[in-house]
């Protein structure tokens, strides 16, 4: 049934992250299999490497999904017939392209700052604060496991940026 229907923009529609929907030699592979009922929790150690482990599954992860949906993109995007007659189809064309490459070139970036938290792993240093070298929230690393600053410390930068934007 999905195969009949054609778009020529895939990769704008996302199929539901449910774990049938991935081809077998995916599921076999998702890091995150080994941890599946694990949870972190505030009454173990803080970054213990159980919970580093549990980090760096969900990590690799997200960057794997992150690096299939670009090669989709980008077979789409050549498969893609730009060839349109009508000028408003390729208007719309063009514009779609310079949405999707605007938020491959996000997805790039948010990559850095996968290797960057992997490294921090490595090194120990992860879900620490690094203006205050407290520990971040597990709820906020939960969240955002890419956070390199707590709650509070995140609040009084995005204060100082506004007060320095509105001059």
């Amino acid at each position: 049934m999905a195969d009949d229907i054609v778009c020529h923009l895939r990769a704008l529609y996302k199929l539901p992250r449910r774990r049938d929907f991935l081809p077998p030699n995916e599921i076999m592979d998702c890091p995150l299999d080994k941890l599946k009922s694990y949870r972190p929790s505030e009454k173990e150690p803080f970054m213990n490497e159980r919970q580093r482990e549990y980090f760096r599954a969900k990590l690799l992860a997200w960057k794997d999904e992150i690096l299939r949906e670009a090669k989709l993109t980008l077979q789409t995007l050549q498969e893609e017939n730009v060839n349109h007659p009508d000028l408003a189809d390729r208007a719309s064309s063009e514009t779609d392209r310079a949405i999707e490459l605007r938020a491959r070139d996000r997805q790039r970036k948010l990559i850095s700052k996968i290797d960057a938290a992997l490294q921090r792993i490595e090194d120990n240093t992860y879900g620490y604060c690094e203006e205050t070298g407290e520990p971040i929230s597990l709820k906020r690393l939960e969240a955002r496991p890419i956070a390199t600053l707590s709650v509070e410390a995140q609040e009084r930068h995005e204060k100082r940026e506004k007060v320095y934007r509105d001059e």
